[in-house]
Order: C-alpha cells, then sequence, then structure tokens
C-alpha cells in the first residue's frame, strides 16, 4: 500500500523528535545498508508486562507498525510455549502472513552457562534445548544465552567455556548459533568474553556485541564499574553473529546521547560484518513505539555513511 509522504510523516511524528528525525528520512535518495534490521522484542517491554501486546501479535506490529521484517523473540513473553506446536504454528502463521521471518529468541531464566557446580551448570545447559528446537522450529538461526556464574572471573570462564561448549555441540546438529551478549558481570568485560569465545572455539558458537550494556557492576541503581564499549564492541566482533543497536535518549537532532553511532557502526562495518542489528530500545523519555521509530531512523541515515 502505498503512503504518501505527508501522510507518513503525521503518523510518525507523534513528537517533535520523531518527526524531525523521520523528516531527515526523505532529504535524499536512501543508500543501502551493510546490515539488515530486526527488531528486538524487548523493546516493547512495558507494554508486553503491561498486556497491552502479547507474543503472538509481535510479527505483525513489527512489520506494520515499524516496516521491519525480521523479528528477535525473547522467551520470557511465551515462557511455557517452547514445546506448544499449536503456539508455534499459530506464530510460523503469524509470520507468514506479515512477510515476517525469525532471527533468534533471547534467552532469560533457564540458568547459568557458567556457574561453577557441574550439577547446576549442566541443569541450565539442558533447559536451553527445548529452546533450540523451538529456535529451529520457528525458523530462527540463533538463540541468545547468557554465560553468567558465581566465582572469580578466571572461574566462571572455565566453566562458560565448558557449559557453551556442551550446549553448541547440541545445537550444532540442529544448525542453530548460540551466541552470549554483554549482559552484565563478567560479560561486560570484552577481553573476558573474546576470551571465551576463543576457547569454545566451536563455529556455532559466537556474541552479540549490544552498543549498550558494558556495565560489569551496578551500585545503587547506577553502573558502579564499566567497559569501554568502543573497546568491547571491537572485540566481540570477530564472533558477532548479530548486533544489538542499543538507545536510550536522543539529542534533537535524532542522534543516540549515549553511544556515538558513527564511531561504533563503523567498528562494525571494519569487522566486515554485514549480518543483522536488532533494535532495543530501553529509554524512558519517549515511549516505545518513537523509541523504536527514532532508533530505526538513526541507523538509516547513518549506517550509510561509515
Amino acid at each position: 500500500m502505498y503512503v504518501s509522504r505527508r501522510d507518513f510523516l503525521k503518523q510518525a511524528g507523534a513528537t517533535a523528535l520523531a518527526a524531525t528525525t523521520f523528516t531527515d528520512l526523505f532529504a535524499g535518495p536512501s543508500k543501502k545498508l551493510f546490515f539488515d534490521i530486526s527488531l528486538a522484542e524487548w523493546s516493547l517491554h512495558k507494554a508486553l508486562f503491561a498486556k497491552k501486546l502479547t507474543n503472538m501479535e509481535f510479527p505483525e506490529l513489527a512489520k506494520k507498525e515499524f516496516g521491519i521484517s525480521i523479528v528477535e523473540y525473547v522467551n520470557q513473553f511465551f515462557k511455557d510455549k517452547a514445546e506448544d506446536k499449536t503456539y508455534l504454528n499459530e506464530l510460523i502463521k503469524r509470520q507468514k502472513d506479515n512477510g515476517v521471518s525469525a532471527h533468534l529468541i533471547m534467552i532469560d531464566g533457564e540458568g547459568g552457562l557458567g556457574e561453577l557446580d557441574d550439577a547446576v551448570r549442566n541443569k541450565a545447559v539442558e533447559n536451553h534445548y527445548r529452546w533450540v528446537e523451538a529456535a529451529k522450529y520457528l525458523g530462527c538461526k540463533t538463540i541468545r544465552v547468557n554465560a553468567f556464574g558465581k566465582g572469580s572471573n578466571e572461574e566462571v570462564a572455565k566453566a562458560a567455556v565448558q557449559g557453551l561448549g556442551k550446549l553448541g555441540e547440541f545445537a550444532s546438529k540442529t544448525g542453530i548459533n548460540v551466541i552470549v551478549e554483554n549482559h552484565g558481570g563478567s560479560s561486560s568485560n570484552g577481553q573476558w568474553l573474546s576470551g571465551v569465545m576463543k576457547q569454545v572455539n566451536l563455529k556455532n558458537v559466537g556474541t552479540l556485541p549490544d552498543f549498550g550494556n558494558f556495565c560489569i557492576t551496578r551500585k545503587d541503581g547506577g553502573c558502579a564499574e564499566s567497559y569501554d564499549r568502543y573497546q568491547g564492541t571491537k572485540e566481540l566482533m570477530p564472533f558477532a553473529k548479530g548486533v544489538s543497536a542499543k538507545t536510550y535518549d536522543f539529542d534533537e537532532k535524532g542522534n543516540c546521547i549515549e553511544t556515538d553511532y558513527t564511531k561504533i557502526l563503523k567498528i562494525v562495518k571494519d569487522a566486515g560484518f554485514k549480518g543483522i542489528a536488532g533494535i532495543e530500545y530501553e529509554g524512558s523519555k519517549l515511549s516505545e513505539y518513537d523509541g523504536i521509530k527514532a532508533t530505526k531512523a538513526l541507523l538509516e541515515r547513518v549506517g550509510p555513511t561509515v
């Protein structure tokens, strides 16, 4: 369906920022991006937790509201459906009906793959098996997991190599990738996580660099210790099977305040990456919808220039 420039701007202009950002998209002929854009379901977590949106409705919303044809699910929003073929078949139908494909499932709440206790770690590994199979069934390429554990950096690294190795070997039988996001603790240390990847040394085990998630320790609601996001992204890119385009706040020109997207996308491009960048808006000043639109506009504006 054709949408005129006037109607498009009217729909996107819920805020002055959104209107300004989207106007920039019409400044001239569009240039091809070196990556594809997906939408991470976590960008809509407030609406999902408030029951204003369901996981089943996510694919249609991604396409019709945001013009995005690739989605990244979060297992929290269909926690008990991993083995429910009736549910999964309906979700596949929603994808097909809207011309949407699934890239990955983000897995939380199934245990840390870097736990030191063998029994606890192995249980966590086994908890992920059904999600590997669900990902395959939905047409995903990947699951995102957590490599956390309680212990020293060295101890957790050793355990994570074992946990990721075991899960990676299982997932390889189905053609599914297992990727670790810098998601707090040791994993937000780029040197630590890249070192774990080198030791695991499996083709289907890699990383999901998150541009805004390099806080190693938190205190009193803030970040007490952080890792340089540009250095960390550079260290994780050799193993990346996707990137997470995290945003919180934007300035009046539509630029991300906390991350220089020109600088970080150049790091991504220089690594030879040509995969999928998932929009993950977590700010509070814009609505979830406007934050997603602003992030998409930022990627489309900056991506061709790096």
